[in-house]
C-alpha cells in the first residue's frame, strides 16, 4: 500500500515475529539502586512495550565493581536476576520481546565508585579509571563473565542478550587502533583486535544459542569515551563479516556523529551488506530517517533512544503523525523513580 509506513511494517527476526521496526534502544537510566533493578522499572519498560515490539534493556554490568557506575544495573548475582524477572514478565505480559544488554565497562567507569559509600560516587560518564593492559588470564575471565551473565539473563526470562561492543567500553577499546596499542594476540592487526569481541560472541552463543545473541558496535567513534579507529569502515566491515561465522541474530550499528549534519547517509551500508542477519541502525534517527532507512534497505530495524524515552507510545505517534514530547535531559541520569522516567504523557493525556 502506498500509505504504508515502513517503520510500522512487520518483520521476522529469527524466531521472533515483530509487529513493527521501531526498537527501544538500550538507555542507561541510573535507577537500579545498588545495582539491583527496582519496581519502578517494571512500569518504565511496560509503558514502552507493544505487542510484537522489541526492547533492548539498559546496559547491565557482568561483574562487580570497581568497574561501572553507581545505580546502574547488574546481571551477575541472584539478587539481580530476581530484580529483572518482574520487569521481563511485564514486557512479556504485553506481548513484547526484550533482550538484556551485557556490559563490561573497562576504563569508562566512575573512578571513585564504591558501592559501600554513596558519598564517593560522582555517578556520571566522564570519569575514567586509569587504563592498563589486561593479562591474557584476565581477558579470558572477562569473556567467561559475559558467558555467565548471558546465562543469568536467560534465567531472568530475557529472550536474548546484546553484547555491548560500542561507545568506548572494553570491547570497543580493544577493537580500536587508537585505544589498543597492544602487541600480543589481541593487539596490532585488525584480526587480532577483533579477536576478543569474537571470543565473547562465541562463548555467549555456545551458552544460550546464537539465535538469542546480538551485538552493538560503534566503529565510527561517535562518543567521547571512544578513542576511535583510523580505518573505521574497514573495522566495521571486518566485524560484520566475521560475525557471520557464528550465526548470531543481529548486529546493531551506531551511525557516526556526522550523520546529524548529513541525514540518511549510507555510512553503515557496507556493514549492512556484509552481515547476514538482522541489521539494526541507531544514532539520532527521526521518523523520516527511520522510514528512509527501512524503505531503502539500509536497515531492517531502527533503534530509538531519546525519542522513545520521552514518548512511551512512540510507534503509535509515528502511526498517527502525532506531535512528540520533548525529552528532559536534566532527568536522564537522576535517581528519581518518577520524574523524567515514568511520567512522560501518552497521547490520550496530551492536551
Amino acid at each position: 500500500m502506498e500509505d504504508q509506513i515502513p517503520l510500522l511494517t512487520p518483520y521476522k527476526m529469527g524466531k521472533f515475529q515483530l509487529a513493527h521496526r521501531v526498537v527501544l534502544a538500550p538507555l542507561t537510566r541510573f535507577r537500579s539502586y545498588n545495582g539491583t533493578p527496582q519496581s519502578n522499572a517494571v512500569l518504565y519498560y511496560s509503558q514502552r512495550t507493544t505487542k510484537g515490539g522489541f526492547l533492548i534493556a539498559e546496559a547491565a554490568s557482568i561483574s562487580p565493581p570497581p568497574q561501572g557506575y553507581k545505580n546502574a544495573p547488574g546481571i551477575w548475582s541472584r539478587e539481580h536476576i530476581d530484580g529483572w524477572k518482574p520487569i521481563v514478565d511485564a514486557v512479556h505480559a504485553k506481548g513484547g520481546i526484550i533482550f538484556c544488554q551485557l556490559l563490561y565497562p573497562g576504563k569508562v567507569s566512575d573512578e571513585s565508585f564504591d558501592p559501600n559509600d554513596p558519598s564517593k560516587s560522582k555517578g556520571f560518564f566522564f570519569w575514567f579509571l586509569q587504563p592498563r593492559t589486561l593479562s591474557r588470564k584476565e581477558i579470558s575471565l572477562v569473556a567467561d563473565d559475559f558467558r555467565v551473565a548471558a546465562r543469568n539473563a536467560v534465567e531472568a526470562g530475557f529472550d536474548g542478550v546484546e553484547i555491548h561492543g560500542a561507545h568506548g567500553y572494553l570491547i570497543d577499546q580493544i577493537l580500536e587502533d587508537q585505544a589498543n596499542d597492544g602487541t600480543d594476540k589481541y593487539g596490532g592487526s585488525l584480526e587480532n583486535r577483533c579477536r576478543f569481541a569474537l571470543e565473547v560472541v562465541e562463548k555467549v552463543s555456545n551458552e544460550i544459542g546464537a539465535d538469542r545473541v546480538g551485538i552493538r558496535l560503534s566503529p565510527f567513534a561517535n562518543h567521547m569515551e571512544s578513542a576511535g579507529d583510523s580505518h573505521a569502515e574497514a573495522l566495521g566491515v571486518h566485524m560484520a563479516k566475521s560475525l557471520n561465522k557464528y550465526g548470531i541474530l543481529y548486529c546493531h550499528m551506531v551511525q557516526p556523529r556526522k550523520k546529524y549534519a548529513n541525514k540518511c547517509t549510507d555510512s553503515l551500508g557496507p556493514m549492512r551488506r556484509a552481515f547476514n542477519g538482522t541489521f539494526i541502525a541507531a544514532g539520532g534517527y527521526d521518523k523520516d530517517d527511520g522510514n528512509d532507512a527501512v524503505a531503502g534497505e539500509q536497515a531492517d530495524l531502527v533503534a530509538y533512544g531519546r525519542l522513545f524515552l520521552a514518548n512511551p507510545d512512540l510507534p503509535k505517534r509515528f502511526e498517527l503523525g502525532a506531535p512528540l514530547n520533548k525529552h528532559q535531559r536534566a532527568t536522564f541520569y537522576t535517581k528519581d523513580p518518577v520524574n523524567g522516567y515514568t511520567d512522560y504523557p501518552f497521547l490520550e493525556t496530551v492536551v
